[in-house]
């Protein structure tokens, strides 16, 4: 995955884990699982999501919303609660395995003969499972917070956040789900004198935590989780993923990372600082409206850390020194909201508010941005442009050039009334690389509440006519409002294209965020330059006489090899 993402590849190993719950002596109720973190090997401390406990709670899941409810002790939940946790191999010491051996611990495997005295992940042995005690439930109550205003209020009906599609819960659990989405659970390890020995061994690195507001916009992060639990650890556990950090709401984190249910409260980490843990999964898939938005809920671990070295102190002396053993932070906070500054070309994205509707833009000039028509669809139309350099700057205009609905490139074109100061305009591209590492940044799912969002992911095509790009196909997640949005070269910072349009399959009404279309830069930047330099249309103008065949690739249609024959 390169050399910059060794220190986080080795940190999330070393601290992935994997946490089920259980009834004592009713296996017919099942159990529930979650990923988790390592905090410490010695003592054993883990940090993992909150939900799987909501069955076990003596006081039902209404004691996750008590106005009060920052945490809860460990003995809010029944005396017949059983915990273990498993996590990855490490070099075995000799008093390691005679444990294993001794007590006969294995893995069960997904298919296949009967196991062997320990399991495999990937070739290697797996750790037997672990029992463990909850120490207490905790929340980030600012987290929950900045949850309410985001995702509550007129458009709470659209959001849902559970471990699967709409249709497959009942309403009572996706209520505990949402009531559990901020909490997370400290558990300690109760290891065996040997296990002990080994622990003390191979402790490891200490785990790092970045300091919330270390991580800017747009910087690369690894998701590190078990999809679908505990259930074949020996697969699953601790699989990884890429993206960086989208968006930001003091500590509620969005990423285009892609998790899978069983991975809440698995670790999330940044290449810079290097391995240091940034937060924790608190909900791998956001549906709005019904449709999958493809970007992961995260909750920065730093304050929950603050809130889980409170909570011990409160709870009783002998807790108090387990606050000690908890990871520190490392670095210094740049401040939320801030694009990562090795991606200076983001900040030329802004916000275009034209009367009720509103999309993206990109700056290509000090005084012209370029939009969709379906976001300024108006000439002569005034729209409102908002920068994020200045934060919040706001800049009237005017739409001088839109096209028309015939014509198959979805382009409008903003003068405005005054500079755009300070915003860096960026370089049009003139070559495109199938293959190459892009970013989408746009006012996609939150609008102007949050800033500029910003989503990674290849150039998976680049589609041709005569030999001349005539549109681009992404893997970035796209959502509505980000039309008009530029795309970007993560590499170069070159300006690829204007973000159009997303897929939507017209028989179930699904749209698809990770496949999406852009105009290429090149279509229209001798447009824009004959625009600057003469003040005339006419080059914009001819974007509305494409030829036929570059509006049959954006109908999204198969050109004909021939002419078909008549049947008379």
């Amino acid at each position: 995955m390169g050399r910059q993402w060794g220190h986080a590849m080795r940190a999330a190993e070393q601290a992935g884990c994997v946490v089920s719950a259980s009834r004592a002596g009713q296996p017919e109720e099942g159990s529930w699982s979650c990923s988790g973190v390592i905090l410490s090997r010695s003592p054993g401390l883990v940090l993992c999501h909150g939900g799987i406990f909501t069955p076990f709670l003596r006081a039902g899941s209404e004691a996750l919303t008590a106005a009060s409810a920052a945490f809860l002790p460990g003995d809010s939940c029944g005396d017949d609660l059983r915990l273990y946790v498993q996590w990855g191999p490490t070099a075995a010491s000799p008093a390691g395995q005679a444990e294993r051996d001794r007590l006969g611990l294995s893995t069960p495997q997904c298919s296949g003969p009967e196991p062997g005295p320990t399991a495999r992940s990937r070739g290697r042995p797996l750790q037997p499972p672990r029992p463990a005690e909850l120490l207490l439930l905790l929340s980030c109550p600012t987290f929950r917070d900045h949850f309410a205003r985001l995702f509550r209020g007129e458009a709470a009906e659209q959001w849902r956040f559970a471990s699967g599609a709409p249709d497959d819960l009942s309403e009572d659990d996706e209520e505990d789900q949402l009531r559990a989405l901020g909490w997370f659970a400290l558990l300690r390890v109760r290891p065996g004198s040997a296990a002990a020995k080994e622990d003390a061994e191979e402790r490891g690195e200490a785990l790092a935590v970045a300091p919330l507001g270390a991580i800017p916009k747009g910087a690369p992060l690894l998701a590190c989780g078990s999809p679908f639990g505990a259930f074949c650890p020996d697969i699953f556990l601790n699989t990884l993923s890429r993206g960086v950090l989208s968006n930001t709401a003091g500590p509620l984190l969005l990423t285009d990372a892609r998790c899978l249910p069983g991975t809440e409260g698995g670790g999330v980490f940044a290449a810079r600082p290097a391995g240091a843990l940034v937060a924790l999964v608190a909900a791998p898939l956001c549906w709005k409206a019904r449709e999958w938005v493809g970007l992961t809920l995260l909750c920065a671990a730093a304050p929950l850390l603050r809130a889980a070295r409170a909570a011990l102190v409160r709870l009783r002396p002998d807790s108090a020194a387990l606050a000690t053993q908890l990871p520190l932070e490392v670095g210094a906070p740049r401040g939320l909201s801030l694009l990562d500054p090795r991606l200076p070309w983001a900040a030329a994205a802004v916000l275009v508010e034209c009367g009720t509707v509103w999309g993206s833009g990109v700056a290509v000039a000090p005084h012209l941005v370029v939009t969709c028509r379906h976001v300024a669809p108006r000439e002569a139309a005034r729209v409102l442009v908002r920068s994020t350099i200045p934060k919040s700057a706001a800049v009237w205009g005017r739409v001088v050039f839109a096209t028309r609905e015939m014509s198959p490139y979805d382009i409008a074109v903003v003068h405005l009334e005054k500079e755009l100061a300070g915003v860096p305009l960026p370089v049009p591209a003139e070559h495109f690389h199938e293959g190459e590492a892009v970013s989408v940044v746009g006012f996609g799912v939150f609008g102007q509440a949050c800033g500029p969002s910003v989503t990674s992911g290849i150039l998976s095509a680049v589609v041709h006519v005569d030999s001349t790009p005539v549109m681009l196909q992404t893997t970035c997640a796209v959502h509505g409002g980000s039309s008009g949005g530029p795309l970007f070269s993560t590499r170069t910072g070159n300006l690829l294209g204007i973000v159009a349009s997303n897929t939507r399959d017209n028989n179930t009404g699904a749209t698809y965020p990770h496949l999406n279309f852009s105009i290429p830069i090149t279509v229209l930047q001798p447009a824009l330059q004959r625009y600057r330099e003469t003040g005339g249309l006419c080059g914009l103008r001819q974007l509305d006489h494409a030829a036929e065949p570059v509006r049959v690739v954006w109908r999204l249609q198969r050109p004909l090899a021939e002419a078909p024959r008549s049947k008379l």
